[in-house]
């Protein structure tokens, strides 16, 4: 067993199994790459909203996280939450090259206004407007040097409800609180750190204090038969981290439960308007369009990973099998495939020390039968009879032949191929020699 590992050599790296591999590697990319989307990110972040979603199914309010791909009935909408992740709509998002522009990058992805204007056309719609810069998602710190740029929050805001002379107010205090009076007449108390409040003209306050409003329902840009969307100029009485601070979330609760009613309360992460209204569009039939988006990105990667995958099981196959084999009527003909068969095993295993010692006897069985014909092949075909053979009308052969035949067969089942090739060689030499000598 010692000899058989110390004479076996390291097997090469096959071009295929590199081949594999990388596919694998592009594979789990992809995957990756679905499982990290940035909306992802941002909804279990201390910006995103996921928990706000958790808390309003938990206390009866259908409400549901939407990311695009389907048509939705507008219909059974009673209120569409707009979280805005882009302080300058209509605007291309420069990515951040460093880490210090990565932290202080105020614009997680690119929305466009008009899709928005769209939305809130259709159905009573929410707009949360962005606050914090990339860095308080990232370090899990809400402090001002990480709130977004004034100017462009301004812009933001006046663009949405088209107002020329509105604008941001910040309040003076680290934390500020909002009176609210319930639906059911309870007081209750809204806690916002570092407060970004707004005012717009034409605005009514729901949330507010002297200064300026935290929430107001304010007219629509370009909304049509009077048009209004409700504006929540800090998102941190909302999102995952402002939700647990005073009575955030039994105010959110009881605000979007009072605006939705007995419909669904969605809180649309989408870049497009998915609103389908059945009166005009009653029905949808199917068309090439909704196949051909299992093609497009981020699905391509995986189509091509597939492609490869399958031209590699392809190539391989006819490398390593070949064409495939006509039918062979000839006497002896299944014989021969399965001796090639096991050959071809024997080769593709690596057990090169077996396949010479199998080599050997099928060699000498020729040897003998063109030597004594047909009707004696069977006796001559042994090894031993053949070395008696040889010894006694070839002596100066014999010896040779009995050499190599023994190191032949005290190769091991795995051995270099260059040692096998050699020991075939001497024997070949042999055979040949008692064969031209007979």
């Amino acid at each position: 067993m010692s000899d058989t590992v110390s004479n076996q050599a390291p097997r090469p790296i096959r071009i295929e199994m590199v081949i594999i591999a990388a596919i694998c590697v592009i594979a789990i990319a992809g995957v990756g790459y679905l499982l990290s989307q940035r909306q992802q990110t941002l909804r279990s972040s201390p910006a995103g909203l996921d928990g706000l979603q958790i808390w309003l199914s938990s206390n009866g309010v259908s409400a549901q996280n939407f990311s695009g791909g389907w048509l939705m009935d507008q219909t059974a909408i009673g209120l569409m939450l707009i979280p805005l992740y882009d302080t300058r709509l209509d605007a291309t998002r420069d990515a951040p090259e460093t880490q210090q522009e990565l932290l202080l990058q105020q614009d997680e992805y690119d929305l466009d206004s008009s899709v928005i204007a769209q939305k809130a056309q259709k159905v009573p719609a929410l707009v949360v407007l962005p606050k914090w810069r990339s860095g308080m998602r990232l370090t899990g710190l809400a402090h001002p040097v990480l709130i977004a740029d004034r100017k462009r929050l301004t812009d933001t805001v006046n663009k949405i409800t088209g107002a020329e002379d509105g604008g941001l107010v910040y309040a003076k205090v680290p934390f500020t609180d909002f009176r609210y009076r319930s639906t059911e007449g309870e007081n209750l108390r809204a806690l916002i750190y570092a407060a970004q409040m707004f005012k717009g003209p034409g605005c009514k306050p729901v949330l507010r204090t002297d200064e300026a409003m935290l929430l107001g329902d304010c007219p629509l840009e370009g909304g049509e038969n009077g048009r209004r969307v409700l504006v929540l100029s800090d998102p941190d009485l909302l999102n995952n981290h402002g939700l647990r601070l005073g009575d955030n979330a039994r105010i959110a609760l009881d605000v979007l439960r009072d605006k939705a009613g007995d419909r669904n309360v969605v809180i649309d992460y989408s870049r497009s308007s998915w609103l389908r209204d059945p009166a005009v569009q009653p029905e949808r039939e199917r068309s090439w369009e909704d196949l051909a988006r299992f093609f497009g990105p981020p699905f391509v990667t995986l189509w091509i990973g597939a492609a490869l995958a399958l031209c590699l099981f392809l190539w391989r196959a006819a490398l390593r099998y070949g064409p495939v084999l006509p039918e062979l009527a000839e006497p002896g003909a299944g014989k021969a495939l399965a001796v090639r068969a096991r050959a071809r095993l024997m080769r593709l295993s690596g057990q090169d020390g077996a396949l010479a010692r199998e080599y050997a006897a099928a060699r000498i069985a020729a040897t003998a039968a063109s030597l004594f014909g047909a009707a004696h092949a069977g006796h001559y075909a042994g090894e031993d009879a053949f070395l008696d053979f040889a010894e006694r009308r070839h002596p100066d052969e014999a010896a040779r032949l009995r050499t190599v035949l023994a190191e032949i067969r005290g190769l091991p089942a795995h051995v270099p191929a260059s040692e096998a090739i050699r020991l075939i060689d001497q024997l070949e030499q042999v055979l040949e020699q008692i064969t031209h000598d007979a």
